[in-house]
């Protein structure tokens, strides 16, 4: 959108004093050729400029991940891909008792034997032999039980951030009142009202400042009912895949029927199978781009097959530069230039993906609780913004434009 604004104001310029040529001396009148030449130079460093930016994002996340590491060494350490997860231990599925007797064998012990509820989930949690790196050990429990699914308990970070502010939000007015919807987040705090909230990290339920201001959008959006898991509390591996399967089990059995998941991590076969599990029985998954910028990897879990992938724009319906991406894009909602509660209850200006998807849920919530097709109904609400139809910015258009939690 800064391109095509540019552009145009740009050809203003150019108009302008080839009109005035008919009356005016041709001293100091640029020619054509001059001006086309300084449009291109504009836009040279315009899309250099962009592609700086893009390139830092990139770094940044980079440096992020390796800096948290780096910090939580005894809770956190790098997996066979190079994405943070918990320390110490491994996740299978669909492995047989004789392959993991023969993994036992070879040092993996049983910490645990899980059943996610709601979800027809089973796995098995091993831990790493001691003194094994989590990489190497999972690469070598992968040739021990070819046959099953491994993977490390990967991590996933909140998609926004806050800024607060000491003004206390006006209430909440939804136009009317939605399907349940869940949250897979950080906890609330108390002046935020939702109908229960469940840890499932260490310390959890713990309010956050960014669940909060999810949880106020939903309200103020239009969202029903909604519950909250929490998959962070005071853990320092906390967002973690198991947790977010756990959480998002715990969601479907009480009801929902939209989940938002405003983070964003690596695929993770658990909690992909925990999604197309849910998804099955009637959910609607909506997750966040993330704000990593375009260089990014694919963020999950909105690149999942069937979840709605939200991006989000700026008061003036620019795309926001720091927007990650997915492999498919669904709808952009407003994530800047808006305001949330905190977890105290006072007013936040926010910026970042996760708060375009709490939007865009609620607005699914709405029709599905009206009895209508929520596919259909944010495709009536979605405005085409960019290139006519759908795109890879703005995705099949803006939903909820006019809101802003104000």
């Amino acid at each position: 959108m800064r391109l095509f604004s540019l552009i145009s104001a740009l050809l203003a310029m150019v108009a302008a004093p080839l009109a005035a040529q008919i009356a005016l001396p041709r001293v100091g009148v640029p020619d054509v050729g001059s001006v086309v030449d300084q449009i291109d130079d504009r836009l040279d460093r315009t899309t250099r400029e962009i592609e700086r930016e893009t390139q830092r994002l990139a770094n940044d996340r980079l440096r992020r991940i390796d800096r948290l590491v780096r910090r939580n060494r005894d809770a956190i350490e790098f997996d066979a891909n190079g994405a943070p997860a918990r320390k110490g231990e491994l996740l299978v599925m669909d492995a047989s008792q004789s392959a993991l007797e023969i993994a036992g064998e070879r040092g993996f012990t049983v910490l645990s034997r899980e059943s996610v509820e709601g979800l027809d989930l089973q796995l098995v949690r091993l831990s790493v032999p001691e003194g094994m790196k989590l990489a190497e050990a999972q690469k070598q429990l992968e040739a021990i039980v070819p046959d099953a699914v491994v993977s490390a308990d990967t991590l996933h970070f909140q998609a926004g951030g806050a800024d607060a502010a000491n003004l206390v939000l006006a209430a909440d007015a939804p136009n009317s009142i939605g399907a349940p919807v869940g949250m897979i987040d950080g906890a609330t705090g108390s002046s935020v009202k939702v109908a229960e909230q469940r840890g499932f990290a260490k310390g959890a339920p713990y309010p956050s400042n960014h669940g909060s201001a999810v949880a106020s959008l939903l309200a103020y959006a239009g969202a029903g009912t909604i519950r909250v898991a929490d998959v962070y509390g005071t853990d320092k591996a906390g967002g973690n895949a198991l947790a977010m399967a756990k959480g998002l089990g715990w969601l479907v059995t009480r009801g929902s029927k939209v989940v938002t998941i405003s983070l964003v991590g690596p695929r993770n076969p658990v909690l992909g199978r925990a999604i197309a599990s849910a998804q099955r029985k009637g959910v609607v998954i909506v997750a966040a781009v993330g704000n990593d910028g375009p260089a990014s990897p694919p963020s999950f879990p909105a690149s999942y097959e069937g979840v709605v992938a939200v991006t989000a724009v700026d008061g003036k319906r620019r795309a926001l530069i720091e927007a990650g991406r997915a492999l498919h894009l669904d709808y952009a909602a407003p994530g800047a230039d808006i305001y949330g509660r905190n977890a105290k209850g006072r007013r936040m200006r926010l910026r970042g993906t996760s708060f375009a998807t709490p939007l865009v849920a609620a607005r699914a919530a709405q029709a599905i609780g009206q009895g209508s097709d929520w596919r259909s109904a944010l495709d009536r609400e979605a405005e085409d913004l960019g290139k006519k139809g759908h795109d890879d910015v703005y995705g099949r258009g803006l939903v909820c434009g006019r809101c802003d939690g104000r």
